[in-house]
This record gives structure tokens, sequence and C-alpha cells, in this order.
């Protein structure tokens, strides 16, 4: 009685046009590998662990602000999706046209990507040009969506609950709010657990985000403790608010 859901990344990391369908592929070669079919896999699962927000309803992919595209805006940065839901039912009709069932389903990591609270924009940004019309109004307040660990601002997500919208199974919390993703410097650990410099705060980064900042909030555990500050960030800035 246990389901198959294939991690599928998210669409700031495989939702251009040079790796979309080159995923899905790949995906579909790995489905036939080493005695599996593409009947072992019930779905895929799209931001898990992660912080990409479910949708961005200030902004769309097809708008032109000041005369540039929202796609050549420094945050979207030629993707074809701008947030998860529109990147999920994308992907579950590409892995269907490379051979996988048509019943296939997507499941949404939304357990930390509600981005709510006071920072919260409630429209879209100024139309002096498309960067501040993006940055003005976006949810995914992370400073590059390249960054992973331990983000700043986040937020609990939707609620887990099973068929949202079309093609998608469920939201889930797969990643527990408020375990940490890694230290945010070394910690000697009897775990074997290292140190990965996306999760110190003071990190400019590297060519995957852009050389930017990572991002991350201080004082972070080791990989899977608790992280009681993360936590109650996530709490402070749920969206939709808890009750």
């Amino acid at each position: 009685n246990v389901y198959n859901y294939v991690d599928a990344g998210h669409h700031g990391w495989i939702g251009w046009a040079d790796n979309f369908s080159a995923s899905a592929a790949l995906f579909y070669e790995a489905a036939n590998t080493a005695g599996a079919t593409p009947d072992d896999v019930h779905g895929f699962i799209a931001n898990t662990a992660n912080y990409s927000a479910l949708v961005e309803e200030n902004f769309s992919i097809d708008q032109t602000v000041a005369g540039t595209p929202v796609r050549q805006s420094q945050w979207v940065d030629w993707n074809q999706f701008t947030d998860e839901l529109s990147y999920s039912q994308a992907l579950r009709e590409e892995l269907v046209s490379q051979g996988f069932a048509s019943d296939i389903g997507m499941l949404i990591d939304t357990s930390r990507n509600g981005w709510g609270g006071p920072d919260r924009p409630t429209g879209p940004g100024p139309e002096t040009s498309v960067d501040a019309y993006v940055d003005g109004g976006r949810y995914d307040r992370r400073i590059q969506s390249g960054n992973w660990c331990n983000q700043s601002g986040a937020g609990l997500g939707e609620r887990p609950q099973t068929s949202p919208e079309p093609g998608i199974d469920a939201y889930v919390w797969m990643k527990p709010p408020g375990e940490s993703d890694g230290s945010s410097e070394l910690i000697p650990n009897p775990e074997g657990k290292g140190f990965d410099r996306m999760c110190d705060p003071t990190y400019e980064g590297n060519a995957r985000n852009g050389y930017n900042m990572s991002g991350a909030l201080e004082n972070a555990p080791i990989s899977g403790h608790w992280f009681s500050t993360q936590f109650q960030q996530l709490l402070d800035n749920a969206y939709p608010p808890l009750d």
C-alpha cells in the first residue's frame, strides 16, 4: 500500500526551456531502469523541503511591463514559470507526453512556502520597471529562487489537503516545519553531518544562485534537528494565517 512519488525539484531549479523537457525525459529513462517500469510511479512531488510560492498572483509569465517581458526580470530570469502550481501542472502534462500514465498525480510540499506576515505584498509593484513590478509584488521573498537553506521570512503554507487543483493529488507537509535544513556554521557532531555554506547567513553565494547572499537564518542547528527560531517564524508568517 505504498505509492511512489518521485522528487521533481521545483520551478526555480528545472523550470527553464533547456532543462524542463530534458528533466522529464530523464525521469522516464530512470523509470525504465533496473527492472522498473513507469507503472511503478504513482506520481511526482514538487518543492520538497523547499520554499517556492504556491501561486504568485501579482504578476504572470506572459506580462510585459515598461516595455520588458516579465520573463526577463531578474527574479524570473527567463524561467517558464513563476510558481509551483503552474510548474507542477505543466510538468505533469510533460511527463504524460514522455510516456508516463495519464492518471499520474502531483504532490506539492507547502510546509514552508506561505510567505505571509506583515511583509506579504498586497498587490503588484510599481510599473516603473519590470524588476520593480515583480520584486514589489512577489510573495516569495527569497533573495534568489535557488536559495534553499533555512530561509529567513518563510511561513507555513497551505494546509495539507487532497485534490486541491486539477492534476494535483495533494498539498503535503513533507518537510516537518521547524526541522533545520543545516547548521549555519560547522558544528562537530556524532551524526556525521557536514556543513554547507548555503546555510551560512554570511555566505555570498555561488554560480547556482547567481552569487547572491544565502538568505539563511543564523544560529541554526545541524540538519534534522529542532530549530525553534525557524518554527516561530513559520508560525508568524503563515499564509493562510493561523486561526
